[in-house]
């Protein structure tokens, strides 16, 4: 019983160490689809991660639209959770390749999965609001139109139907299962705790 406690208790943590890790990558995303920064939703992201962020800001410039120092901090915490919960969890430290590795899949991860959500979200506005003002709304549609523009030159819209999604929301899933699943393959036992 006490095991099966602790085994929860770790899961949680590395739970929540990944939402924070998600909302790390969706300032990072913002950044780079250059969405309204004096949003209040970006505002607030800013605000939740600019304690882990500030410290590698002085040394870490961004370079165009990426922000090394997002980046940086959330390979960072990913690792140093995965040294923890594996210390405690088996009482050993997996290798430093496999930690490595481990995190550059759970950033990879995390991105894959907010462009899906936003994705959703867009298509779900597009039904129902499709001129939406919400502050929500419309950051979504800045976070997507990055990815969506290039597909939309190549597959433009049949009328009022746009495939465009499908093929986004498939090529999301094949990065995922190759690229995202490869690296938690190859981190060993520390790929464990790549995903949400």
């Amino acid at each position: 019983m006490g095991s099966q406690l602790g085994s929860a208790g770790l899961m949680l943590v590395n739970t929540l160490i990944n939402i924070y890790l998600f909302l790390l990558m969706l300032r990072f995303l913002l950044q780079a689809s250059r969405a309204d920064y004096y949003n209040p939703i970006s505002q607030s992201v800013v605000k939740v991660t600019q304690p882990v962020v500030k410290p590698l800001q002085g040394f870490l410039r961004p370079m165009g639209r990426v922000d090394l120092a997002t980046l940086a901090a959330g390979f960072i915490i990913k690792a140093l959770s995965i040294i923890l919960i594996m210390q405690v969890a088996i009482g050993g430290i997996p290798s430093f390749g496999g930690i490595a590795i481990a995190s550059v899949a759970a950033l990879a991860s995390a991105i894959l999965k907010i462009y899906f959500f936003a994705l959703i979200g867009m298509i779900i506005l597009s039904w129902v609001a499709p001129h939406a003002s919400h502050p929500g709304a419309i950051l979504i549609m800045q976070l997507v139109e990055p990815i969506m523009a290039p597909v939309r030159r190549v597959i433009p819209p049949l009328g009022m139907i746009d495939l465009s999604p499908i093929v986004v929301f498939i090529a999301i899933n094949l990065i995922d299962s190759v690229l995202v699943g490869s690296l938690t393959r190859a981190a060993g036992i520390a790929g464990a705790l790549v995903g949400l």
